[in-house]
């Protein structure tokens, strides 16, 4: 006898309505956010740069394991990773253990445009608060930005 899964039961009936619409304005426009600071400094396609910062930030991993991490399939990652490689921006080795497996490590090159495209999209973003937001609005902004450092 089958029996067809129940769907998951609302899972914070003790929130305040109005902690939970804060958390879908916070969640909209933190998202709108990111698209925009990236889509308007980026240099690389998201995926690219997905890529490249794990291996900035983490060290050397397989293809299957950046597939992981960015939860996409193996093979886009493994179009991602050849355009990596060919960009220059990661090299590729035999793992040290288990020489079936290559390895991705990030180059000094690789490095070098992560940090510049990190740079590019924090100037779009204090040019826009230098520009958008008074000398009282951005103290507001710093408190803001600790506030949501507690809560990540």
């Amino acid at each position: 006898m089958s029996s067809t899964p129940s769907p998951d039961p609302d899972p914070s009936p003790d929130l305040a309505p109005a902690s939970l619409q804060l958390a879908a304005d916070l969640r909209a426009t933190l998202g709108d956010l990111v698209r925009q600071v990236r889509d308007a400094a980026s240099a690389l396609p998201q995926s690219q740069l997905g890529a490249l910062g794990w291996l900035v930030r983490e060290g050397p991993h397989t293809t299957a394991e950046l597939a992981d991490r960015q939860r996409v399939r193996h093979q886009s990652m493994a179009r991602t990773v050849t355009q990596l490689l060919q960009a220059g921006l990661i090299r590729q080795e035999r793992h040290p253990t288990d020489g079936r497996k290559l390895v991705l490590t990030a180059t000094a090159t690789g490095r070098a445009t992560l940090a510049d495209q990190r740079r590019r999209r924090e100037s779009h973003l204090a040019e826009a608060i230098e520009r958008e937001l008074t000398e009282a609005e951005r103290l507001t902004l710093r408190q803001a930005v600790d506030l949501l450092r507690r809560i990540s």
